[in-house]
């Protein structure tokens, strides 16, 4: 099946960014898409991508100076983790996963994942992407994985997060924010909803990625100013510098207003964390003691 017709593919020349990353730095979050030929996508998926193989992602790693990769299953593959797997094979000790389940998988399965690199699964929250569930849902899939010490990753958006964080606060198992969990950056930094975010990130058990500032931004298609969201970004940084991520997204699934250039993602680095203590913490150490310790 081809593409959406307004799909945008991801950019097939990224610069080689300016800032070289540290030795042993890990793109945190980046996905495989197909190929469909040989993964296909779920029959329940809300849209249909590009492909985006596990060789495409590893050339993008190198020419980006990055080490190591973490593959978050995107939605459109569902719970067919097959795409996930097959390139956490070929990556061997360079790569760690995040996959998607449902409450029924057996712990043989989960088991085979975790020798494979998966270290955790995602729950997305996000209704225009997949159909929500029931908390019992998560519960039970919560009760499978906290035995191998797994972790959750939350796709949320902003609208959705108060509704959600009583339940997050009782998990008992680390639970890792993917986007900064959506703000809506044209309140500013310092607006109580944003306040919120932070203040939940007090306990602990929580981790966020800061990342995307491409889905971010309110300032329009051009991918050289992405300077509403970089605020966001740093505020948690140097709050949190010892449980904060970061990832490319690459190939950047359902961007609308434009696509992102790699390289420039990349030389933001240094704007969202401006030593390099904290550019050692947010690249190599923290990703490093969440997935590979």
């Amino acid at each position: 099946m081809p593409m959406d017709p307004d799909w945008k593919v991801w950019h097939r020349n990224p610069r080689k960014p300016s800032y070289q990353p540290p030795e042993g730095a890990v793109d945190a979050h980046c996905h495989i898409f197909g190929p469909e030929e040989q993964f296909p996508y779920a029959p329940e998926r809300k849209y249909t991508p590009c492909t985006g193989s596990k060789d495409d992602l590893f050339a993008l790693r190198d020419h980006l100076g990055f080490s190591r990769n973490v593959i978050v299953q995107a939605s459109c593959h569902g719970r067919y983790n097959e795409a996930l797997i097959d390139g956490l094979k070929a990556a061997g000790d360079l790569a760690r996963g995040i996959a998607v389940v449902d409450n029924t998988i057996s712990e043989e399965e989960l088991q085979l994942m975790h020798e494979a690199g998966v270290r955790g699964v995602r729950f997305n929250f996000v209704r225009r992407l997949v159909d929500p569930k029931p908390r019992e849902h998560y519960e039970q899939i919560i009760e499978k994985i906290a035995p191998l010490g797994w972790h959750i990753i939350v796709y949320i958006e902003a609208a959705d997060f108060a509704e959600q964080v009583p339940f997050l606060q009782n998990l008992p198992v680390t639970v890792v924010f993917d986007h900064m969990a959506r703000p809506d950056v044209s309140k500013g930094v310092d607006h109580p909803d944003f306040e919120a975010f932070v203040s939940l990130m007090e306990d602990e058990k929580f981790w966020t990625k800061v990342s995307c500032p491409e889905r971010l931004t309110k300032q329009g298609g051009s991918h050289e100013n992405y300077s509403d969201v970089i605020p966001f970004m740093k505020r948690l940084v140097d709050a949190y510098p010892d449980r904060v991520l970061w990832g490319t997204d690459w190939p950047h699934p359902n961007m609308k207003s434009h696509v992102p250039d790699d390289g420039q993602l990349v030389e933001l680095l240094p704007l969202i964390a401006d030593t390099e203590d904290k550019r050692l913490k947010l690249l190599v150490h923290n990703p490093m003691k969440l997935y590979w310790s």
